[in-house]
């Protein structure tokens, strides 16, 4: 059996091993580029169903468009082309000849979305519009990770215009809200929530919101961010409406995403020295049973009880599966299914079946005596339901416990700046607002994640001049 590199002492390596042994990925032939198995689709296919009610339910409805997008388009707001010039992929010919104008690989959808919402919009009646695309971006990163920096990735990504800037901020808000429940509720990653820098903002936003989840090695991970462009992209494409009183206007606009960087976040989050770990709720297979055997007699018997079961609990809509490979043992399907992360193990063999019970193996469980229960057959749905809801908030409970564990309130940057560079780990601490001071975060790693809602802090880490907010500072993927 391949053994997975120290999750402690060599995070990085760990990450790669169980990415590759637990088949969630593959390199494809184009460098920064990854296939992703049936494994890890199927999770991000879990990932995207949750989602998308959740956005439907806020009144968004799917479209899509366009992968390529004019290169003027980009061109049309300053601050949106310069954030993108260094990512950008760009097709300058095609059919066998130069194109007149060369078009960009879509590396976000404002440009293009915007100037259809130009067409579409033309009175207050037409308002608040929200359309959400699930697509794939491109973005030529130069250093690369499978899920959390992709020349390509998937995502969803959202956009609104609405009548006034309070209704957009609102609604940005509500958006980061909706984010924040998912991720906490379903991938058990407890977050901190708060608003970007202005050097860290979306390039174009007025105000970009963030949700911030502290990873196993103490590095942080944007998770999902919701901004108010306002005026930027309307006026840049020329979106104009009448209002009410006859008058035309512009629409204050929002943008917002998640991306299959969650995928990453959930296995650096729960994952441990023996590989994955899946939250129940969004988990490929919730449970895998596991049939033991030795003659074929006993093998009929045994595949033919685990099919009950498999039906038993599919009725109540959990996700299950049988391994029935007879080529390998069941210590072997032991290490596969641990790596892989799924929450629960079922073993059953014949001396089983003749007492009526199957032995449930609960993957989180270090403890052996704790591990391992046997239940009833006829009261496994009730057993397996129970237990998946404790995983689910055992995971969290643990990822929290570790945050706060992790989140240390500093004053000046001469008492923790080696202490940020050394040791990872949440920061929390007081700022200017001053571009230059956050700047000298740089020194030793660090950077603000986002400004938070409490203050604690009357003054700034490095000036030491009055703070006007806290911030949270730390090293970051």
């Amino acid at each position: 059996m391949n053994k997975l590199a120290d999750i402690n002492k060599e995070f990085a390596k760990w990450y790669q091993d169980v990415l590759e042994l637990s088949e969630f990925v593959d390199q494809s032939p184009v460098r920064g580029c990854f296939v992703l198995r049936p494994y890890s689709y199927s999770l991000w296919e879990n990932i995207q169903k949750v989602l998308d009610e959740k956005i439907k339910e806020t009144g968004t409805k799917n479209a899509y468009f366009p992968i390529f997008i004019p290169e003027s388009f980009l061109k049309k707001e300053k601050k949106h082309v310069e954030g993108f010039s260094p990512e950008l992929a760009v097709v300058t010919h095609a059919g066998g000849k130069k194109l007149e104008e060369p078009l960009v690989v879509r590396p976000t959808s404002e440009t293009i979305i915007y100037s259809m919402f130009a067409k579409w919009i033309k009175s207050w009646r037409d308002l608040p519009l929200k359309i959400n695309q699930w697509a794939n971006v491109v973005r030529w990163e130069m250093r690369t990770r499978p899920f959390l920096r992709t020349i390509e990735f998937l995502w969803q990504e959202g956009h609104t215009a609405h009548s006034s800037k309070e209704e957009a901020i609102k609604f940005a808000e509500k958006i980061l809200n909706l984010y924040k429940n998912f991720v906490q509720d379903y991938l058990a990653i407890p977050v901190i929530a708060g608003l970007k820098s202005e050097s860290e903002m979306f390039a174009g936003a007025d105000k970009t919101y963030t949700i911030e989840g502290l990873m196993h090695d103490g590095k942080a991970l944007q998770m999902c961010t919701s901004h108010v462009l306002a005026h930027s992209f309307s006026k840049s494409f020329d979106i104009k409406y009448q209002d009410k009183n006859g008058k035309l206007e512009s629409p204050y606009c929002t943008s917002w995403g998640a991306t299959t960087r969650l995928i990453g976040a959930i296995i650096m989050s729960h994952g441990d020295q023996r590989g994955l770990v899946m939250p129940p709720k969004i988990a490929p297979i919730q449970v895998i049973i596991i049939p033991i055997f030795k003659d074929e007699n006993d093998k009929t018997k045994v595949l033919d009880q685990s099919k009950k079961i498999k039906k038993i609990l599919e009725l109540k809509n959990i996700r299950v599966d049988i391994d029935e490979d007879d080529q390998s043992t069941p210590g072997s399907k032991f290490f596969k299914w641990e790596l892989k992360g799924v929450p629960i193990r079922i073993e059953i063999g014949p001396k089983d079946i003749e007492k009526k019970q199957i032995v449930l193996v609960n993957r989180i469980e270090e403890d052996k005596n704790l591990k391992k229960s046997f239940v009833k057959i006829d009261k496994v749905d009730f057993e397996v339901e129970n237990l998946l809801e404790k995983i689910q908030k055992s995971l969290f409970f643990n990822a929290k416990k570790r945050l706060e564990n992790n989140l240390y309130k500093v004053q000046f940057i001469e008492d923790f700046g080696a202490r940020l560079e050394k040791n990872n780990g949440f920061y929390q601490t007081g700022w200017c607002g001053s571009s230059e001071c956050e700047k000298k975060l740089k020194d030793y790693k660090g950077t603000i994640r986002c400004l938070l809602q409490s203050k604690e802090n009357d003054s700034c880490f490095f000036c030491k001049k009055s703070s006007k907010t806290d911030v949270l500072v730390a090293k970051a993927y």
